[in-house]
């Protein structure tokens, strides 16, 4: 859904305190990638960038707010990279053998022209999420976001399943949940709906998520992640999408302890 910059090199996270000493006083704001659907530094349960963990900006960030989080989501404008950031942090993770499921989306263009969405689970399975559509009626049995009509079907089949292996699995490690993104067009599923907010109450799983810049009518569950006190969220913006992956590694780290 969202391109990026590719080659970006991954290295172990540094400590704190290191972070902060390689980086100018300027540039110690809290860090928060291509085209997208749906706003810059991080964000602790609603609370003012600077103060967010563990992206150790201005003033650092508070031992509290690291201790409390659980679980780590990116928000930010359509098109700043969001997916694409996901999809490195899968990656590092991976290669250090941490349990990871999950999915993105991804954009599907034809001819030069997004055409619509598709759900990609990081098994490699992959359905449509939504598509263009000419046809400006609309039938009671069909779910738009503007021009787009949404597959539900396709999306439940493919999303539920992973969903619930991930929070049935063993708890003899906490795993890692992908889910990008929590937005208009997966929030039609009310299975969904049910299937995040019993994995954000559990204890056994930490989500890594994505969602949308704040933007018209309120999306409930958005809102709840974004304001809950045991999430980190991390703005991701045009100015710090490429600085701020080891600030993401480091607090999905923390969120697994």
């Amino acid at each position: 859904m969202e391109g990026g910059d590719a080659g970006l090199r991954v290295t172990p996270p540094r400590p704190p305190a290191q972070r902060q000493a390689a980086l100018p006083r300027g540039e110690q704001a809290a860090a928060g990638l291509g085209p997208g659907r749906s706003g810059a530094g991080a964000v602790q349960g609603g609370a003012p960038a600077r103060w967010a963990a563990p992206c150790w900006g201005e003033g650092g960030a508070r031992p509290a707010a690291l201790a409390m989080a659980k679980h780590v989501f990116l928000t930010g404008p359509p098109g700043v990279g969001k997916t694409t950031l996901i999809q490195k942090v899968t990656q590092a993770l991976k290669s250090s053998g941490i349990p990871i499921d999950g999915f993105y989306t991804e954009e599907v263009r034809e001819g030069g022209r997004r055409t619509g969405f598709d759900v990609v689970t990081l098994s490699g399975k992959r359905g449509p999420l939504s598509r263009v559509s000419s046809d400006s009626s609309t039938s009671r049995r069909e779910y738009r976001v503007g021009q787009y009509v949404v597959d539900l079907v396709s999306f439940e089949h493919l999303v539920l399943p992973v969903l619930r292996n991930v929070s049935h699995g063993s708890d003899a490690e906490k795993k890692i949940c992908v889910i990008d993104e929590i937005g208009k067009m997966e929030l039609f599923s009310q299975a969904f709906i049910q299937a995040v907010r019993q994995m954000l109450a559990g204890s056994g799983t930490m989500v890594l998520g994505t969602i949308p810049i704040p933007k018209g009518k309120p999306l409930d569950l958005v809102e709840e992640i974004r304001s809950r006190k045991d999430v980190s969220v991390f703005n991701v913006s045009k100015e710090n999408r490429n600085s701020i992956l080891q600030d993401i590694l480091a607090a999905v780290e923390s969120c697994r302890k």
